[in-house]
Order: C-alpha cells, then sequence, then structure tokens
C-alpha cells in the first residue's frame, strides 16, 4: 500500500478476542485496540490452550507497542483495551473513547480505573483530584443521525421495532442523566503521555492523516453495550478503516458511510453468530450480511479483514456466506486475520 502498511497484531480468528492492528506510515506508527481477552467457554479448545493464546496476544500487543507511536481505544471492553500496563502508553499519544458521554455504566467504571491508573502511574495524583465538575448537555434522539436504519420497512416486524426504538430512548435518556450527574473526566497531559478524546476529529502528523468518527452504536440502534468509534488513516492516497465494533456493521448508515470514505483496507468485525438465538436474531443476523455485500459491492475495498466476533463459533463461514461470495465475485480478498497470515482459523482446529 506505498507508504501506509498494517500488521495485525492479534484478532479472534488466532485465538483470543481482540481486534488489534498497527498501521505504519513514513509519519508515525498507529496502535490501535491494544486489549485481548481469553475466548467463552463454549469455544471449542481446552481451557489451557486458551490461556496460552490469551498469554501470547498480551506479549503480541506488548511488543507492538514498543513500535507505536500513537495509541487508540475504541472504547473499554477488555477486548479493546488493557488497565493497567505502563509499558503500552509510557511515552505516546493516546486517543481514548470520551469517557464522559455515549458510554454506558459499566464502561464508565473501567473509563475511571483506566483514567485513575494513568493518574497514578504518570502524573502522582489521582483521578479524583483532576475530576472536574461538568455543565449539563442536551443529547437529541440518535436516531435522528441514522436516517436508513430508522426508516427501513421490515415489514411484520416493524411493530416490535418501534418498541424496541422506545424503549432504547429511555434509556438513552436515562444515560444522558447519568452522565450529566458526573464529573468530567478530562483530558491528561504529563511528562510521559497525553491523552486526547478524539471522536469527530482529525489529526495530522506529517503527510498522514488521522480521522475518527463520532459516537457509534456498538452492534443495533441502542445497543445496551454502549457506542464506539471508527478509525480511518490516510497516506499517500492509500486509505484503511478500522471499524471497530460495529458488528457487521447492523445499521445501514454505518455501512453507506464505510462506502463513501472508500477504503482500499477494510478492518471489520462481524456479527457475533455465536450468539445466534441468543443476542443474535435472524433479523439482525440478515441486516449485518446485507449491509457487508453492500460494502464489498458499492466500495473499492480491495481487502476487508472479516474477523473479531465471527472465528468464535466454527460455523461462522456458513452463517456469513454471501459476504465471502461477494468478496470471490467482485474478485477481492475477504479473509480472517489469521489468514493473512497464512494460518488457519484457531477455532477450526
Amino acid at each position: 500500500m506505498g507508504g501506509l502498511s498494517f500488521r495485525p497484531v492479534w484478532f479472534d480468528s488466532l485465538g483470543a478476542k481482540s481486534s488489534c492492528l498497527l498501521v505504519e506510515t513514513p509519519d508515525l506508527n498507529l496502535l490501535i485496540d491494544p486489549g485481548a481477552a481469553a475466548m467463552q467457554p463454549g469455544f471449542p479448545a481446552s481451557e489451557v490452550r486458551k490461556l496460552y493464546w490469551l498469554a501470547r496476544a498480551r506479549l503480541a500487543i506488548r511488543r507492538a507497542a514498543r513500535r507505536a507511536d500513537v495509541v487508540v481505544i475504541s472504547h473499554y471492553h477488555y477486548d479493546h483495551f488493557t488497565d493497567f500496563d505502563r509499558g503500552l502508553y509510557e511515552g505516546k499519544l493516546v486517543l481514548v473513547k470520551n469517557p464522559n458521554e455515549f458510554i454506558n455504566d459499566s464502561q464508565r467504571g473501567r473509563a475511571e480505573s483506566f483514567f485513575d491508573s494513568l493518574c497514578r502511574e504518570f502524573g502522582g495524583t489521582r483521578l479524583e483530584e483532576v475530576v472536574r465538575r461538568r455543565e449539563p448537555r442536551r443529547y437529541g434522539n440518535p436516531l435522528a443521525d441514522l436516517p436508513r436504519a430508522r426508516d427501513r420497512d421490515f415489514g411484520d416486524y416493524n411493530r416490535r421495532r418501534r418498541e424496541l426504538f422506545r424503549k432504547g430512548l429511555e434509556w438513552f435518556r436515562a444515560r444522558v442523566r447519568s452522565w450529566n450527574s458526573a464529573g468530567w473526566i478530562p483530558e491528561l497531559k504529563f511528562e510521559d503521555v497525553e491523552v486526547r478524546f478524539p471522536e469527530g476529529r482529525t489529526f495530522r502528523f506529517g503527510s498522514t492523516k488521522v480521522s475518527f468518527t463520532g459516537p457509534m452504536f456498538h452492534g443495533i440502534e441502542f445497543s445496551r453495550v454502549g457506542w464506539v468509534f471508527a478509525t480511518v488513516v490516510e497516506h499517500g492516497g492509500e486509505k484503511l478503516i478500522h471499524s471497530s465494533d460495529l458488528n457487521g456493521p447492523i445499521i445501514e448508515d454505518y455501512a453507506d458511510w464505510i462506502i463513501r470514505e472508500n477504503p482500499q483496507v477494510l478492518i471489520m468485525d462481524g456479527p457475533m453468530t455465536y450468539m445466534r438465538g441468543y443476542l443474535l436474531t435472524q433479523t439482525t443476523l440478515n441486516r449485518a450480511v446485507e449491509n457487508a455485500v453492500r460494502i464489498l459491492e458499492e466500495s473499492d475495498v480491495r481487502l476487508m479483514i472479516y474477523d473479531h466476533h465471527l472465528p468464535r463459533e466454527p460455523r461462522f463461514r456458513e452463517l456469513t456466506r454471501a459476504v465471502w461470495e461477494a468478496g470471490e465475485r467482485r474478485r477481492k480478498r475477504v479473509l480472517t486475520a489469521a489468514e493473512l497470515l497464512g494460518k488457519r482459523p484457531a477455532v477450526l482446529g
């Protein structure tokens, strides 16, 4: 890719939950989502094997961090960030999900722990000493920014969907009250680390541009799991997107955004097929597959790393068959990270 290159540091297809990527240009080395977690109990491997893969993932992330100038954390799930390893963050510009808004309660708690570790390790202080009082803010209905998903006709499912949106909006308004009543965690700058909130912003490093979306739902509309952001890296006419946890993407407007951005390389997680029949309905799975196919058909993506969430159960390729077939039909490379590295996905034995 000319002056822009990338390397999967660790992904689910290698045996531990992760979506960690190292992106390199002549101007900087960018480490995205330096976290890893062990596979779920139902993953077809022994506990010893799962812990072995987790240890290898964490070692690979530490080694990649030595090369990085900038560390990106798209959200506060442990398969996307590490709390705490001084070596991952020392000497870095750390661009992290804003912990003050568009965040659920559990991730707010994890963010507080993480920021307290940063304050203690690098600032010789405690988080409670830097938290500020915040002025209440007003937040509109997030569906206003998702007209395609909001207005899509699902036939008989429309009534159920309207009820989900009603309950989702109630949940969102409760989150707003929580955000407005909590203290404001500020961006930080200590001698050995700088921490900034990048949502909706663009940073330039020489001739490299790194852009970030605003907050996006982690999966379906009003997902209780929270929000994430996606990262776009551009250099020398080449573009790479790391989409974080959009789960497919499930939401049509997010697929539209990827198509408009038109990257050559797309790092995209898939639907949670291992949760099918529990947290993943057939309607949601169909949306995710349709959107991934549309991205392949309507953009100039040359390589799509289709990993994270997907290779946690052996039938992932069968359940998303249309995506792999669209890649073949369009002569585009659709691969797991393991396959890109010349390996067999761990879930397949």
